[in-house]
């Protein structure tokens, strides 16, 4: 027996802790390659024989194709296949809320750069030749630009017919209390938000594989292995066990990898060919291969008494989605329900619509339908406390929601709420000094580091900004995840395999599996198994819920291996199973002290087990007045605080700080939460000051890292990060949603202060020099 043969045991040892475990920052395993330029990504893929995929595009936004001939495409040299719709072998739709998108354009095409036709070829550069000589025909048509118009407008052609509300995707009200409710003091206005893209690192990219079985493998970047695979498989005619997705190498995902770009593509140019079939898109080809973030176009009412308390709300939102639906409903939800802020309103009374226009498709990019309101709501609490002579800051505290507080959808806060409290340990953060004693050196000015500035004309501003945000999916949707964790002695010491479907696109999961398994097994070496469809689903990275969802699916599955474990402790050694537990690879009784060694126990079996995850149940909001129980799972709350320089006579700013306080309930990496914080806050950064797709005509005019413009470390500020831990009584560990709300509140942040700076209106982000210059309204 285990506890005769083994040395005995000092209470030091019966106390070693596990390292890298919950509430520690281990090293990320993929860190050191992916800093280093080792690590392997999708489009680093290689197979024997392969064939390069290529995807013909429409030029025009509103078409229709009278014909396509591919025949001298088709007799190029090292051209393996031409595809069009008609070689589709299943059925030609998809779409992840609503299935409206073909994967080839039939006879409509509805945006420039849908996929018409498809080659396989032996090398890239034969199949963009093949390409170019695909002749298609078009009748083109006058492109929907125009979302408000698309709402209202019923003489616009329908842009899908089989849509029951013609170009309105979803129209959602939310009224509560009194909708024609008056107050003392009344600010509004129009804001409009451009359209950004996710600007990931790794452009879209696959390897699919033919399959022995007639089907076909397919390697990828993804956020939704399995709702990726049923699409496909739906689109391939094939059963889903016949389609077989495994996770790649993902170069950052943002939203922008939930809707499928090449996996249907490729994996028919594969099935065409029999041969294996790679597509790699360039960054000209991503900007037209993935969804954006919505424009939005909101007219914003807010009313108050003259003590600064928020009496109502009114909100209209438009929302353009482009050529098809994608996750536009959910932004319509999302917007809307969270539209009036973290603050106590009685009286509210929002219209949101997302709408079909023949722009580029728009989805999912990170803080989903959250961004938007927030920069019109947040601009909107800057100008009535200008109206009332009240600090900002004090303005927000005033009306700030806590835990018992009721949404405007009639939902309970149940959870900690310190909005209060963020404001107020941010506005306790020391101010950067301005520096105003000597020379200043230029390159710390607004343009200073083109040298086009000396301090001349620069000005300071200060702004505040305090969100709330939902975590995972909301109205009703059974969002879950599904772990397997097998526990087994290899090489003389206890080792824990995790394997799920979740998709590590950068935000450090992998990590944290390990971490949760070590805490709840008690065991030091923890092997994370590459993602697939071989494993229950898991659910999109998205929506800050993986470390929640799968989070919890993980803790679900180790206690579960743990209870076989204690089960076969207590008949083996006579010990209470309650009274057990894992620590060091040991066995530990509180009552008797150590009791084995956790490898004797195992000895030559494998202990699996597999669970999920389910979080609490919500409700759909009422198609009338917005009201639910509970609309979503759960909200996290961010603020910053934004310093900024501007140059008024060139138009150009400088970030100086961007400091932000967050809740994050628990945090099980530390690091990693900073980590998330510090990139979140930039990416907000972005969209306030340089950030847009520039769309006329239906047409992308920078598809380019040359002329959509992202921040770079030059442009990065310093952060203090005050991270707070309010552990939600419903979530694994008490963790809040992270990486989202960052994002969200960085924005308004920055253009309040761009307005406190300038004293200008700026009703439209991001805020470009021709703004604050007066070159534009």
């Amino acid at each position: 027996m285990a506890n005769q043969t083994s040395p005995a045991r000092t209470p030091q040892d019966l106390n070693e802790a596990i390292t890298g475990g919950i509430g520690d920052s281990p090293l990320r395993p993929d860190g050191t390659l992916k800093v280093s330029g080792e690590y392997a990504y999708s489009s680093d893929l290689w197979a024997e024989d392969m064939l390069w995929g290529g995807t013909l595009r429409s030029p025009h936004p509103y078409a229709r194709i009278k014909s396509v001939d591919i025949g001298a495409a088709l007799k190029h040299p090292g051209v393996y296949a031409v595809l069009t719709h008609k070689d589709v072998p299943g059925e030609n739709i998809y779409g992840l809320k609503v299935s409206d998108t073909p994967a080839l354009a039939e006879d409509i095409v509805r945006y420039q750069g849908e996929p018409v036709a498809l080659v396989a070829a032996d090398h890239p550069e034969t199949a963009r030749r093949a390409l170019a000589k695909i002749v298609v025909d078009y009748e083109v048509f006058e492109p929907i630009t125009d979302p408000e118009r698309a709402a209202h407008d019923g003489t616009l052609p329908k842009l899908h017919p089989e849509h029951p509300d013609g170009n309105v995707v979803r129209y959602q009200p939310i009224i509560k209390g009194d909708p024609e409710a008056k107050a003392d003091v009344v600010v509004s206005d129009v804001y409009t938000l451009g359209m950004q893209d996710q600007a990931f690192l790794g452009p879209e990219s696959g390897l699919a594989v033919p399959a022995e079985d007639g089907g076909v493998d397919l390697f990828l970047a993804t956020q939704w292995l399995h709702v990726d695979q049923k699409q496909t498989a739906r689109a391939l005619g094939l059963p889903v066990e016949k389609v077989r997705f495994t996770m790649s190498g993902v170069g950052g995902a943002f939203g922008g990898r939930e809707d499928l770009s090449m996996q249907i593509h490729c994996c028919m140019l594969a099935l065409h060919t029999g041969k294996p079939v790679k597509m790699v898109y360039n960054r000209e080809e991503s900007f037209y291969g993935h969804v954006h973030r919505h424009p939005a176009k909101m007219y914003y009412e807010h009313g108050a008494t003259k003590d600064g308390r928020l009496v109502y709300v009114k909100a209209r939102m438009y929302f353009d989605g482009g050529a098809y639906a994608s996750k536009t409903p959910v932004v319509v939800s999302n917007a809307t329900s969270l539209g009036v802020g973290p603050y106590e309103v009685p009286n509210v009374k929002i219209e949101g619509w997302g709408l079909y226009t023949n722009n580029p498709p728009c989805g999912a990019m990170r803080g989903l339908g959250a961004v938007q309101p927030a920069y019109a709501y947040e601009s909107q609490m800057d100008k009535l406390a200008k109206a009332l002579d009240m600090d900002p800051v004090r303005l927000r505290q005033l009306n700030a929601v806590e835990e018992g507080s009721t949404m405007h959808t009639g939902q309970v806060l149940d959870s900690p709420a310190p909005v209060a409290e963020l404001l107020e340990r941010l506005k306790n953060l020391p101010l950067p000094p301005e520096n105003r004693t000597g020379p200043a050196d230029v390159r710390t000015l607004p343009g200073g580091l083109s040298n086009t500035s000396h301090g001349e004309g620069v000005v300071r501003g200060v702004g505040y900004s305090v969100i709330i945000k939902n975590v995972s999916y909301a109205e009703g949707v059974d969002d879950y995840s599904t772990a397997r964790v097998q526990l087994q002695a290899i090489g003389g010491e206890p080792v824990a395999m995790v394997h799920t479907a979740a998709a590590e696109v950068g935000q450090g999961l992998i990590t944290v599996q390990q971490q949760i398994a070590r805490s709840e097994l008690g065991v030091e070496r923890v092997n994370i198994h590459p993602a697939d469809t071989n494993v229950g689903d898991a659910g999109s990275s998205s929506a800050s819920r993986q470390t929640y969802i799968t989070g919890g699916a993980v803790r679900n599955t180790c206690e579960a291996v743990r209870e076989v474990l204690f089960d076969r402790v207590a008949q083996r050694f006579g010990e209470n199973p309650t009274h057990l537990s894992l620590t060091g690879g040991k066995v530990v009784s509180a009552a008797t002290g150590f009791v084995a060694d956790l490898i004797d126990v195992l000895g030559d079996d494998v202990i699996e087990e597999t669970r999920e995850y389910h979080h609490l149940q919500t409700y759909a909001m009422d198609p009338v007045t917005g009201q639910s129980r509970r609309v979503h799972v759960q909200h996290a709350f961010s603020a910053h605080r934004a310093v900024v320089d501007v140059d008024t006579d060139l138009g150009l700013v400088k970030v100086v700080q961007l400091d932000c306080a967050q809740d994050v309930g628990k945090a099980i990496n530390p690091d990693a939460v900073v980590g998330q914080i510090h990139g979140g806050s930039t990416q907000g950064l972005g969209l306030a000051v340089m950030e847009e797709i520039k769309v006329k005509d239906g047409k992308i005019r920078n598809p380019s890292f040359t002329d959509y413009l992202i921040p770079t470390i030059l442009d990065t500020p310093p952060m203090t990060v005050d991270v707070i831990e309010r552990a939600d009584p419903n979530s694994p560990y008490g963790v809040r949603g992270v990486g989202e709300p960052p994002t969200i509140s960085a924005t308004p942040a920055v253009v309040n202060a761009i307005r406190n700076a300038t004293g200008l209106n700026l009703t439209h982000t991001p805020v470009s020099p021709e703004h604050i210059a007066g070159v534009q309204p």
